[in-house]
């Protein structure tokens, strides 16, 4: 845990007791502050209570008191309306922050100078975040790694020389961290997203920007340039003075750093470098796990880790469970995990890398379906639908081969069996749904565990190396 301690002494409101606000609340407690716990779920109250902190309605106190309020950050903060707590916050003239906010302000007290890595973008977040981890671990750092990746910041280790925290961050996270400093700030791309909660892509924008703009003055802004948001971004700071390296996996930078043919390449006043190899690293494969480890290179490299080490690091990195995720092998038939693709767009990215695909999708569906996918459908030798999704996918499919399995357990026996008997050299039993799991899952990682279990259940599947 991380004691709070710029609040000792003073009464500080926390609304939002999932798991971040009860680690805010714990670590206020532990740096010496008061703290009034409140929640609109009365469950989420009571484990507060149960956990020895006041709670309090806070429609029903006075806020004269209150040097702060946390926020969790799933409380709406702006749009489409303020929180309650939020509007009665801003009547008192009381700062409205978050945890990694209450993170910020420990480092700066305390070890300033300790490397903080921060990421954030659209698509590519909790990868990239993963491998960073991944990287700074084999480099030998002592590695903290959280934010909206799942562990609370706040229960990690405290800041110190070399110690690092490499921590993901949403855009409601930045909205609630104003004074968000990372010694290595990562922006890897924009594309329209939450709007219901920022009103417009352009205030969406501007909120990501702010993470790579609060880079400590002498850190690195890292931010990708392959869509007109960052591009604008990008120039922006370096009109501002800040360290820039932009990142493309798409056009050759004249500076920067670049993929090109399978490696990595970094270019700098005339000279080129390649800087490591992508080619062959399974839990890499994609144009965009290449800008997720062209810029993860570029933290590494702003950290001063080698390139042997960036190289072994990057061939060592196991991958995300549940994105991507190579669970088993049959001859020449390959079992990807991709549960977490619950939409269309991060499905196409799973879809764009392979050749010879018996896709599983299906479940609860979202808008617009499939139909955005029509240009990989030539790559899908056979798909099996599940779920509620199946009749809509059907259609949208047309003449691509398909069954309707209903449920996963008849998919993964169909599409192992199919694959195997196709004779292909490059098969892929890929389950990326494109669809949310709420019909017959829980969540996304009951359902890709499911699959995994199933996999490696079949005769013969060995785990892949």
């Amino acid at each position: 845990m991380i004691p709070v301690t710029s609040f000792a002494g003073k009464t500080v409101a926390v609304f939002g007791l999932g798991g971040s606000g009860l680690a805010s609340c714990h670590a206020l407690k532990a740096g010496g502050a008061e703290v009034i716990a409140a929640d609109d779920n009365a469950e989420n109250v009571a484990k507060a209570a149960q956990a020895g902190f006041i709670t309090a309605d806070l429609r029903n106190v006075s806020w004269a008191n209150f040097a702060a309020l946390v926020l969790a950050p799933g409380v709406p903060l702006t749009h489409p309306v303020p929180h309650w707590s939020v509007l009665k916050a801003q009547e008192a003239g009381v700062e409205v922050i978050g945890d990694i906010e209450l993170f910020c302000r420990e480092r700066r007290r305390h070890a300033p100078n300790a490397p903080f890595v921060a990421i954030t973008g659209t698509n590519g977040k909790s990868t990239t975040t993963a491998l960073i981890a991944h990287l700074t671990k084999v480099a030998g750092y002592d590695t903290q790694m959280g934010g909206n990746i799942g562990t609370a910041i706040l229960s990690l280790e405290p800041p110190r020389m070399g110690r690092v925290h490499v921590i993901e961050m949403s855009s409601y996270q930045i909205d609630l961290t104003p004074s968000l400093d990372p010694s290595v700030g990562i922006l890897l791309n924009v594309s329209e997203d939450h709007i219901d909660r920022h009103g417009t892509i352009e205030h969406y924008a501007a909120v990501k920007e702010r993470l790579v703009a609060g880079v400590q003055a002498d850190g690195t802004s890292i931010v990708g340039v392959d869509d007109g948001y960052c591009r604008d971004i990008a120039d922006r700071l370096d009109r501002a003075g800040k360290n820039v390296v932009r990142i493309s996996v798409r056009n050759p930078l004249a500076s920067g750093i670049h993929v090109e043919h399978g490696s990595i390449v970094r270019t700098a006043g005339g000279a080129r470098s390649e800087i490591a190899k992508l080619g062959g690293i399974g839990s890499l494969r994609g144009q965009h796990n290449a800008q997720n480890a062209a810029c993860a290179a570029a933290a590494a490299l702003a950290m001063g880790i080698s390139l042997d080490v960036l190289q072994n690091g990057l061939r060592s990195f196991p991958g995300l469970a549940h994105r991507m995720e190579q669970v088993g092998r049959r001859g020449n038939v390959l079992f990807v995990n991709d549960s977490k693709g619950t939409n269309a767009d991060a499905t196409a990215h799973a879809l764009s890398s392979f050749s010879d695909i018996f896709w599983i999708a299906g479940g609860k569906p979202k808008a617009g379906g499939i139909t955005s996918l029509t240009g990989y459908f030539p790559r899908i030798r056979k798909a099996y639908l599940i779920g509620e999704a199946a009749q809509e996918f059907s259609g949208t499919l047309g003449s691509v081969p398909h069954e309707i399995s209903q449920t996963l357990d008849v998919a993964v026996e169909h599409a192992a069996r199919d694959a195997e008997a196709s004779g292909l050299t490059d098969a892929v039993v890929l389950l990326s749904p494109a669809c949310a799991s709420f019909d017959q899952y829980r969540n996304f990682e009951i359902r890709g565990t499911k699959f995994r279990e199933l996999v490696q259940a079949l005769p013969g599947v060995k785990p892949v190396v």
